[in-house]
């Protein structure tokens, strides 16, 4: 792929070539015992300019990869009150939501899935019929581990079937996880991603705040499509 050049400041655009600038320079053709002089310097100056360039290309590329680098990994996690985006090991899938309250100063971690059946195993398991129309279904959401102490991680799982009547079908999903303690929202990652039908299992990792409030935390899993949608909760203590 062909890479567009920026031309730097005190330089004329037209000045795009620098072996061209090197022999514009050459102003006596070598006929004379000073030629030998002249051409090392113009030598010298079109090495200069080569170089020159050359650098201006390795800072473009050096630029990309770091900001590449920045999106796939370096935004890292979501902390505090500031919403996050958070890349999985699907490019698709980004990690949605913000941490207030008990929670202030934890982090939100890697979206990651695997796909546990596919489409016809997961119809053999429902004994679906195409009249059903579009299912979803949340069969299995827990925390591992169940107590944890501040400062550590707790994996916050879910487990979803999705099924339609046609094959191939690619499903827009939203998996959300509300985070309530004592009552109050202090936590609500939310992943959106597109699935074929089949099973499928998620993790979002979240990492506790070291001063977390200590107690019970209730997580509203759910998970839903613009046909349909099914929630269940389950419960982490922090000791």
């Amino acid at each position: 792929m062909e890479q567009q050049q920026t031309v730097p400041e005190g330089l004329s655009a037209e000045i795009t070539d620098p072996m061209q600038v090197g022999d514009n320079l050459i102003s006596p053709p070598f006929n004379s015992k000073s030629g030998g002089k002249v051409m090392a310097r113009n030598l010298m100056i079109k090495g200069v300019l080569l170089l020159f360039c050359m650098s201006l290309l390795s800072g473009c590329e050096t630029m990309n990869e770091h900001k590449g680098a920045t999106t796939g990994a370096g935004v890292g996690a979501a902390t505090g009150a500031v919403a996050g985006a958070v890349l999985g090991k699907d490019t698709q899938s980004i990690v949605l939501g913000a941490l207030a309250g008990a929670l202030v100063g934890g982090a939100i971690g890697h979206y990651a899935y695997d796909q546990k059946k596919s489409r016809e195993q997961t119809q053999e398991t429902y004994n679906y019929k195409p009249d059903y129309g579009t299912v979803i279904t949340l069969e299995d959401v827990s925390s591992v581990p169940k107590t944890v102490n501040p400062g550590q991680t707790v994996e916050l799982k879910m487990t979803y079937a999705i099924l339609n009547p046609s094959a191939n079908v690619q499903t827009s999903i939203t998996e959300s996880r509300m985070i309530t303690y004592n009552g109050t929202i202090v936590g609500s990652p939310e992943v959106r991603v597109t699935r074929a039908d089949g099973t499928y299992s998620s993790s979002v990792p979240l990492r506790l705040p070291a001063n977390a409030a200590r107690g019970r935390y209730v997580v509203k899993s759910e998970i839903r499509s613009d046909n349909a949608k099914d929630s269940r909760e389950f419960t982490f203590t922090v000791i």
